[in-house]
C-alpha cells in the first residue's frame, strides 16, 4: 500500500507529534512509525529542506507552517531541535518582521546544530525588520522639573539594572561631570578638600574614569596607559574620605612589580603602569550631575529612572528601550562536540548590557577591554612565572564577553546581521570556533570590541580546541567601544589560518584590528608565550579616522609570534589605513611580534609614523642580536625608509607618497566592502541625531587668549560634524569649521582677562543639531608672564625614495615656556617655507619622531632643508640644513 500525504500534512502531523501533543505512548510510536512511512513513501523528510514560520502573529502550539506561524524564536528553536534527526535537508526558520523580546538568553547546544551534513539557518523573511532584543520598553514618563527638563519614569519589575538606555534608536548616556572637588589619593581610595560629595545619593552607582589617549596642555593621562580607560566604581562617602570599591581598586592602583631578580622597574604584567592617575578624569552615574541633554541616572533604590531629553525628543511618544539582558544568543559546545551548522542571516541584535562593571570588580583595564580581576588580580591573574603565585599562562587576563557568543563551534555564518545597541562586545566566536564566518554585517553603537575571535587563555590548546579557519569579510564597523574606549573593531586573540579581508572599519576610538597576543617578555629579554597561531590574513580592508580618544595603538595592531616562519606567519596585504587621529603606528607590529610579511599597503597621514616597530628577537633561544623576522614590500607610506636588509628585517621596493592621488586607484579601489555587500554603507541605524560632546578638552593660557584642543566625538551622528563651537566660562565663544580644525588640531579663544582662571567646553554640530556641551577642560589662567621662542627641533633627517623624500623630526628640547603649535619647513632653494600643523605636531614629545613628505619638488634636482618650531611668542631657530638630491 502506497500511502500519499501532502507534504504540509507531513510537517503538521510530525511537528505534533514532536510537541508531544499525543497522551498515550502507544499512539505516539504508531505515529512515529506513520511519519516515517510517509517519509519513506515521498521523501518528504530525509533528502529534502524543510520550512519553519516565526511572526508575532502566530499562536503557541502552531506547527508553523506559513499559515500557521508560531509566535516566538524559541518555539522555533523547539521544533528545529526535535526535528534535526529526521532531518537530512536544510532546515530553514523564516521570521517576519518584528520586534522578539527575549526574557532569557537563546542559548543552543549540540542539540540544536545541523547534524547529517544540513544547516539550520534563522532568516529574515525578504525585506522583513527582524529585531531579536533583551531590552525593556520604559513608559509612564512624566516632568518633574519645567525649568531644568528632567523627566521621571517607573523602571519596569524587569529592570533591575543596567549601564545603557537608548531613545528612538539613539544611545543616551549616563550622567557625566567634573570633579566637584579637589582630592588626595589614599591606600582606600580618595580624601576630598571638602564635603561636597558627601550626600550623593547611592555612592555605589558612581565611577571614577581614568582616560588614558593622550596629555596635551591642561589635560593629562591618567589611564592605565595611554591605551585604556579604567573605571572604578566607589564603595562609600563617609564625609571628606571616599572609599573605592575592591578589588576594583586594588587591581588598578597595586599592580605588582617583577621581582628583583630581573633587575627592572617594569610591572609583571610588563604591559603598563601599576597605578591609575592621581586624579580620575571624570565622574560618572551620579544622580547629582543630571542636567544634560541626552543624560539619564537609574535610581535603583526607588526604582525610578531619570532623563533629559534632547532637544528634538517628545517623551510622550518616545521609544525609550532598557537593556536587561546580557546575552541574547549564546552557543555552547565542547571540543568534541561542537555547536554546529547554524546560519543567522538578515537579524538584527539590539538591546543587551553588561553588568560586570557596575560591579565591585569595577572595569580594571589591561589592554583591548581584557581586564585584571578577582580578590588578588593585581598580584597573580596571568603573571605566571613573573610573580611569586602568578598564574598561567602568561598575559591570561578576563576578556570582555559578547553579547551574542560561540564557544566550541564548527561551521557558524552570521549573514547580513546587524549588532547595535549594545553594552559588551557585539559578537564573540570564542575558543573553538573553526570553520564560521561573519560577512556582510553591521557593527555599530557597541560599548565594547565589536567582533572578538579566539581568547588568550588556551595558547596551546589541542588541534579541536584552536580557533582555526574562521572569516570575517565585508562587514561595515564604526563607532563601537562608545562606552569602554580601548576597545577594538576586531580583536583576535590566538588563531590560525584566519582571513580578515575587504571590512571598511572606521570612527573609532582606538585601534581598528588587533591580532595576536603574548609578546611582552620580550621586554625583560625573554621569548613571548609559545602559542599556535599561524597563517592569518589581514587583507584589503579599509581603516580610516580611528584612535580617536586613547593612543598608542594604530590601524592595525599586532604583538606575540605569529607563526612558526615568515611563509607561516601573518600577512598584512593591500590594507588602506589612514587618517589617524591621536598618537600610534598605521601599521603596528609592538612586542614580541614576529614572523610578519606586510605587502602592498597605504598608509597615510598616521600619527606618529606609518610603521613601528622593530623588537629584538628572543624566540627559540636566540639572544636579541637580531631583530623579529619583518618583510616589508611594496607599499605605499609617508615613512620614506629605503631598501635594506638588516637583522631579520626586510624593506623592499615601498612606495614614498605625500598625496593618495599617488597611489595606483587599482590599490586604494581594491580596500574596503565589496561589490555584493556595499549597500550596507548606505544604512542607517536610529533616528536622525546630533552628536555627543567632544570629549577631553584641553586648555593652555596666554596673554588674555588661550588655545584649546579636544578629541573629536567617535559617533558624528547620522551626519559628519561640519563645526565646533567653544565656549570659556566667561561667556567668550568662537568657533572653528571640522575641516579646519582637523588641520590645525586647536583653536585660539581670546579677549580673556589675564589672572582670572577659565575652562572652557565644545560642543559638535552636524546637519541633525548641536551636541550638548563637553565635561569642561581643567582651568587655566592667562597671564602676561614671559615666553620665548622654542628651541631648535631635537632632530631633522630626509629619507630619499626615488625622486620624493621624507622628512623626518622631533621636538624641540625647550618650548620657550608656550606649547609648540607648528612647524615651518624651509626649502632650498627658492626659501619655499611649509607650515606643518595637526594633531600630530602638538601631542609630539620625548623621543617620538613624525614625518612629512613636502609637495612639488623637482626629480633630479638637489634640495635643502632647515625647520623650526613655533608657538605663541614666534618661529625659533632653524636647524642645521640637511641636503639631498633627489633620484629620476
Amino acid at each position: 500500500m502506497v500511502i500519499k500525504r501532502s507534504w504540509k500534512t507531513v510537517q503538521t502531523t510530525a511537528i505534533r507529534l514532536i510537541r508531544g501533543d499525543f497522551a498515550r505512548r502507544s499512539r505516539v510510536i504508531c505515529l512515529i512509525a506513520y511519519a516515517g512511512l510517509v517519509a519513506a513513501s515521498t521523501g518528504a523528510i530525509r533528502g529534502r529542506q524543510m520550512e519553519l514560520y516565526v511572526s508575532p502573529q502566530g499562536k503557541a502550539g502552531n506547527p508553523g507552517t506559513k499559515n500557521r506561524p508560531v509566535r516566538t524564536l524559541r518555539e522555533a528553536q523547539h521544533l528545529v531541535r526535535h526535528m534535526n534527526r529526521h532531518m537530512t535537508g536544510d532546515i530553514t526558520v523564516w521570521i517576519a518582521a518584528g520586534n522578539y523580546r527575549l526574557s532569557r538568553p537563546l542559548r543552543f547546544t549540540p542539540a540544536d546544530s545541523g547534524a547529517n551534513g544540513h544547516t539550520v539557518i534563522y532568516r529574515a523573511a525578504p525585506g522583513a525588520k527582524v529585531i531579536v532584543s533583551g531590552a525593556v520598553r520604559i513608559t509612564g514618563w512624566t516632568c518633574i522639573n519645567r525649568a531644568e527638563n528632567l523627566w521621571k519614569a517607573p523602571a519596569p519589575a524587569a529592570l533591575h539594572d543596567t549601564r545603557q538606555i537608548f531613545v528612538n534608536g539613539v544611545r543616551a548616556y549616563r550622567t557625566s561631570g567634573p570633579l566637584p572637588t579637589r582630592l588626595r589619593q589614599t591606600a582606600y581610595g580618595y580624601r576630598a578638600t571638602n564635603t561636597v560629595m558627601a550626600d550623593w545619593k547611592n555612592p555605589g552607582h558612581i565611577e571614577f574614569v581614568y582616560t588614558g589617549g593622550n596629555g596635551l596642555w591642561s589635560q593629562p593621562s591618567v589611564g592605565l596607559g595611554a591605551w585604556t580607560e579604567p573605571r572604578c566604581p566607589l564603595a562609600a562617602i563617609h564625609g571628606r574620605d571616599i572609599i573605592m570599591a575592591e578589588p576594583c581598586w586594588r587591581n588598578s592602583t597595586r599592580r605588582v612589580k617583577l621581582p628583583a631578580q630581573f633587575h627592572s622597574g617594569r610591572m609583571a604584567n610588563l604591559v603598563g603602569p601599576g597605578h591609575v592617575g592621581k586624579m580620575p578624569a571624570y565622574v560618572e552615574n551620579a544622580y547629582e550631575l543630571l542636567g544634560t541633554p541626552g543624560e539619564w541616572y537609574l535610581d535603583t533604590a526607588v526604582h525610578s529612572i531619570y532623563y533629559v531629553p534632547r532637544p528634538t525628543e517628545n517623551m510622550a511618544d518616545a521609544d525609550v528601550e532598557a537593556p536587561v539582558l546580557q546575552r541574547l544568543i549564546s552557543g555552547y559546545g565542547t571540543p568534541a562536540h561542537p555547536v554546529t551548522h547554524l546560519q543567522f542571516r538578515g537579524l538584527r541584535f539590539y538591546y543587551a548590557t553588561w553588568l560586570l562593571p557596575n560591579s565591585t570588580e569595577g572595569f580594571s583595564e589591561i589592554q583591548a577591554n581584557y581586564m585584571v580581576t578577582g580578590a588578588r588580580g593585581y598580584a597573580r591573574q596571568g603573571l605566571c612565572s613573573l610573580a611569586p603565585g602568578g598564574q598561567c599562562p602568561f598575559g591570561d587576563w578576563t576578556q570582555e564577553p559578547g553579547n551574542v557568543r560561540f564557544l566550541y563551534d564548527h561551521h557558524i555564518a552570521l549573514i547580513g546581521d546587524i549588532f547595535a545597541h549594545l553594552g559588551a562586545a557585539g559578537l564573540q566566536l570564542g575558543d573553538g570556533s573553526q570553520h564560521d564566518r561573519v560577512s556582510g554585517c553591521i557593527f555599530t553603537d557597541i560599548s565594547g570590541n565589536g567582533v572578538e575571535l579566539g581568547g588568550v587563555d588556551q595558547p596551546l590548546a589541542a588541534k579541536d580546541a584552536q580557533t582555526s579557519s574562521n572569516r570575517i569579510n565585508d562587514n561595515h564597523i564604526y563607532n563601537v567601544a562608545t562606552e569602554f574606549h580601548g576597545g577594538v573593531g576586531i580583536d583576535a586573540g590566538y588563531a590560525r589560518d584566519t582571513l580578515i579581508a575587504h571590512n571598511q572599519l572606521n570612527d573609532l576610538p582606538y585601534t581598528a584590528i588587533s591580532l595576536g597576543w603574548g609578546g611582552w617578555p620580550d621586554k625583560i629579554k625573554l621569548p613571548g608565550v609559545a602559542n599556535y597561531s599561524q597563517d592569518n590574513t589581514i587583507a584589503y580592508n579599509l581603516i580610516f579616522d580611528h584612535m580617536l580618544i586613547l593612543a598608542d595603538g594604530g590601524g592595525i595592531y599586532t604583538q606575540g609570534i605569529t607563526g612558526p616562519s615568515l611563509a607561516e606567519g601573518e600577512k598584512i596585504i593591500g590594507n588602506v589605513v589612514r587618517d589617524q587621529y591621536s598618537s600610534g603606528h598605521g601599521i603596528y607590529t609592538d612586542n614580541g611580534c614576529c614572523n610578519v610579511t606586510a605587502a602592498g599597503n597605504v598608509i597615510f597621514h598616521t600619527n606618529f609614523d606609518n610603521w613601528g616597530g622593530r623588537h629584538r628577537d628572543y624566540y627559540g633561544g636566540r639572544n636579541g642580536k637580531t631583530f623579529d623576522p619583518f618583510l616589508f614590500a611594496g607599499n605605499y607610506w609617508q615613512e620614506g625608509f629605503g631598501n635594506s636588509n638588516h637583522l631579520n628585517v626586510t624593506l623592499r621596493d615601498n612606495h614614498l607618497i605625500e598625496s593618495l592621488r599617488q597611489v595606483p586607484p587599482r590599490v586604494i579601489n581594491r580596500a574596503g566592502i565589496q561589490t555584493a555587500f556595499k549597500a550596507i554603507l548606505n544604512r542607517r541605524i536610529g533616528s536622525a541625531a546630533a552628536p555627543p560632546p567632544p570629549r577631553r578638552v584641553a586648555a593652555w593660557a596666554g596673554n588674555t587668549f588661550a588655545y584649546v584642543a579636544w578629541n573629536p566625538p567617535v559617533f558624528q551622528g547620522t551626519a559628519p560634524v561640519v563645526r565646533y563651537t567653544i565656549m570659556a566660562d566667561t561667556g567668550r565663544q568662537t568657533s572653528i569649521t571640522a575641516r579646519e580644525f582637523r588641520r590645525t588640531g586647536y583653536t585660539v579663544i581670546r579677549g580673556l582677562q589675564n589672572g582670572k582662571a577659565v575652562r572652557f567646553r565644545v560642543a559638535a554640530v552636524n546637519a541633525a543639531g548641536e551636541s550638548s556641551w563637553s565635561i569642561p577642560s581643567f582651568a587655566v589662567t592667562p597671564s602676561d608672564g614671559r615666553i620665548h621662542a622654542p628651541g631648535r627641533p631635537g632632530m631633522l633627517h630626509v629619507h630619499v625614495a626615488g625622486s620624493m623624500a621624507a622628512v623626518q623630526f622631533r621636538g624641540p628640547l625647550r618650548n620657550g615656556g608656550a606649547p609648540v603649535v607648528a612647524y615651518v619647513l624651509r626649502i632650498l632653494p627658492g626659501k619655499k617655507n611649509v607650515t606643518i600643523t595637526g594633531r600630530s605636531v602638538l601631542v609630539l614629545a620625548g623621543g617620538h619622531t613624525c614625518f612629512y613628505v613636502p609637495a612639488g619638488l623637482a626629480a633630479g634636482r638637489r634640495y635643502q632643508v632647515q625647520l623650526a618650531a613655533v608657538n605663541a611668542a614666534g618661529r625659533g631657530p632653524f636647524t642645521r640644513t640637511q641636503s639631498f638630491q633627489l633620484g629620476q
